[in-house]
């Protein structure tokens, strides 16, 4: 299998609707978004909206930390393809995506140290504190994995950038007019379900090398 096809279609199931690239770029940007809403990066966002009231700089902060953030974790992902064989891999990655379903589902909060806003002006708290907050976070974890299941850095990074801004901008532009309207339990089980899919899928191409 070429480095190039996606880690899912393990096995050959007829041409595709989608050039690889493009595969990984709208799948990275629905799976993040959906991920990100309620999340404790998303979280912050409401909170330094709240407390600067200075929406532009503030979207900008987090645009910037976004991609230093997860260009680091698709680079891991990027890596991790070269460290592990096609089929170690895929049963590394079916299983990842199985847990971020179960962790998706866990309610977000933020912690303490996410909440002590350096004083620095509105872009540089924005950065220092949302790159910080995102380092472990679930919407991370989520783009390492992808890196690796697609094989396109550049355009995973894009996808879940573009996932995170569709996220996170409306929440520093709107604040609180949207945060009690949003279904965040129902967008959970929705990404749970996604990352469910690609779990199994990515199982089954594994599993079909051994007949299972």
């Amino acid at each position: 299998m070429g480095r190039g096809r996606c880690l899912v279609f393990g096995y050959s199931s007829g041409p595709r609707k989608l050039p690889p690239v493009m595969e990984a770029f709208f799948v990275s940007t629905g799976i993040v978004a959906l991920a990100e809403i309620g999340d404790k990066t998303q979280l912050l966002a409401f909170l330094l909206a709240a407390k600067f009231r200075r929406p532009l700089p503030i979207v900008v902060a987090i645009l910037v930390a976004t991609i230093a953030n997860h260009a680091f974790a698709a680079a891991i992902g990027t890596w991790i393809t070269t460290m592990l064989g096609p089929e170690v891999l895929r049963w590394v990655l079916g299983v990842s995506f199985l847990l971020m379903a179960g962790w998706t589902l866990i309610p977000d909060k933020l912690d303490e140290d996410d909440t002590k806003l350096a004083k620095y002006g509105v872009f540089m708290t924005t950065l220092i504190a949302f790159f910080l907050a995102e380092m472990g976070d679930k919407t991370q974890v989520a783009t390492v994995a992808l890196a690796a299941q697609f094989h396109s850095f550049v355009w995973v990074v894009a996808g879940t950038t573009l996932g995170m801004m569709l996220a996170n901008a409306p929440a520093v532009y709107f604040g609180d007019k949207i945060a009690d309207r949003m279904p965040v339990k129902l967008v959970h089980r929705i990404a749970a379900v996604i990352f469910a899919i690609l779990g199994v899928a990515t199982l089954l191409g594994a599993g079909a090398r051994f007949g299972m």
